[in-house]
């Protein structure tokens, strides 16, 4: 058997015993005892189990073991949880493995639309685990899964379905919201695809959307579709899919990828024009398009380095090569959404240009991602301490580093959001710096 180390504690996992069309399950948990119950209620259940206690390290075993589904905590010591879910759900083959979220960090509804197959809140019960393995199982043993399809045009209707088709999926395709609401009170659906590609399918589908949202978390997963180049579906149905596992898209391809997220759809499995199609989608970054990244770092080569990927994602880079000047730069530059912040820096390190970022009011909420020479045990603790929201490690993990950026900017936005729906209007006479 393979091991797990968990502090100086030892887990005991299946990776030499997996064979070829042996159930397998990676679980992904830093506390000993709890990685041990699930192990064992997953040989229960016949699954073979890999166990690591490293968020970083997922992504490759995820690709090395191929495991029919992952059962992932988020409060993670070395990396954000939710960083790993990110990355498992933007690689294009990983993205279809169903992931099973075990944590006691809040957030269902947020674990759900970024992907996640299911949540069980933490302390979670024997009968909970063992609930969320047997309907992992059956969801890898359906070799079919069910899709309902709401289009009001026929020629437009067609056209989505074909999109969609394969031999692993049945497709239900109606025109009207009042066909699709039978359909689901009479059959269960992995996936709803909902169309606001014209006036008449838009009204048809917010109706859809406001039934599934009565539903609440029994209703399943929606893929929204508009017009390509449409500003997105409208403020009703946005406002409805607030509280749906909901997701949009405005290509064929982005159709395609959403669905086979939702149906867990091994991408390598379609067809090799449809393949192509989504993989050049998931090289995109729109979540980080437009956004300004400030980099602090005394070596110039790591700039230019930084600078170069993140460009190629249609970030906008600005840098500083020292503490003093980048915290200058925070407050000269408007609109900074996040800065990188080295921390073997002369005179003024990065620990200590994090502490002096964090005592201005106006930068408390700021992500900073500190970027540490090497990973030692310790690092993110001593870094989040020092005011970083998180850390990477040099060599820079690239599929990491977008990971991070991606769920700090959406935190940052949503911290925005509910700053100005709470405090509309500034106190003019709040003091710039936080006093000690």
């Amino acid at each position: 058997m393979g091991q797990a180390y968990i502090g100086s504690l030892e887990v005991k996992d299946d990776r030499d015993l997996i064979k070829l069309g042996d159930r397998t399950v990676l679980i992904v948990e830093d506390d000993a005892k709890f990685a041990g119950i699930l192990l064992e209620l997953a040989r229960e259940k016949e699954f073979k189990g890999v166990v690591t206690t490293e968020g970083a390290s997922t992504l490759a075993l995820a690709k090395k073991f191929r495991p029919d589904i992952i059962m992932l905590d988020l409060g993670l010591t070395d990396i954000d949880g939710w960083a790993v879910l990110d990355m498992l759900k933007h690689d294009v083959y990983t993205r279809h493995i169903p992931v099973h979220v075990i944590s006691g960090l809040d957030g269902i509804w947020r674990a759900r639309n970024l992907g996640a197959y299911a949540v069980t809140a933490k302390p979670a019960s024997h009968a909970a685990i063992a609930a969320a393995l047997e309907g992992a199982r059956a969801l890898v043993d359906r070799r079919v899964k069910q899709l309902l399809l709401l289009e009001s045009d026929t020629t437009q209707r067609q056209k989505t379905a074909e999109f969609i088709a394969g031999d692993d999926v049945n497709i239900r395709a109606v025109g009207t919201s009042a066909e699709a609401i039978e359909l689901l009170s009479s059959a269960s659906f992995e996936c709803v695809v909902a169309s606001f590609y014209s006036a008449p399918s838009a009204a048809e589908s917010a109706r859809l959307l406001d039934h599934l949202q009565s539903e609440g978390a029994a209703a399943p997963p929606v893929v929204v579709y508009f017009a390509e180049g449409a500003s997105g579906p409208g403020e009703q149905a946005a406002r409805v899919m607030e509280g749906l596992v909901a997701r949009q898209a405005a290509t064929p391809a982005e159709i395609m990828d959403e669905v086979a997220m939702f149906l867990h759809r091994p991408v390598v499995n379609l067809s090799e024009d449809r393949r192509q199609s989504i993989q050049r989608l998931r090289q995109q970054e729109p979540a980080l398009q437009g956004h300004k990244v400030l980099i602090i770092d005394d070596d110039i080569r790591n700039i230019f380095s930084l600078t170069s990927v993140l460009e190629q994602h249609k970030v906008n880079v600005v840098y500083a090569e020292n503490g003093r000047d980048g915290i200058a730069m925070l407050k000269s530059v408007p609109d900074i959404d996040l800065a990188l912040v080295d921390i073997m820096m002369p005179d003024m390190d990065g620990y200590e240009t994090m502490r002096e970022i964090r005592g201005y009011h106006q930068f408390r909420d700021l992500p900073l991602i500190a970027v540490t020479a090497k990973a030692m045990k310790g690092d993110r603790q001593k870094c989040i301490d020092a005011g970083a929201s998180d850390y990477v490690a040099k060599p820079v993990d690239l599929d990491l580093l977008l990971s991070l950026l991606r769920v700090w900017l959406e935190r940052g936005r949503r911290s925005r959001l509910t700053e100005a729906a709470m405090a509309p209007v500034a106190d003019a006479a709040e003091p710039a710096r936080v006093s000690a």
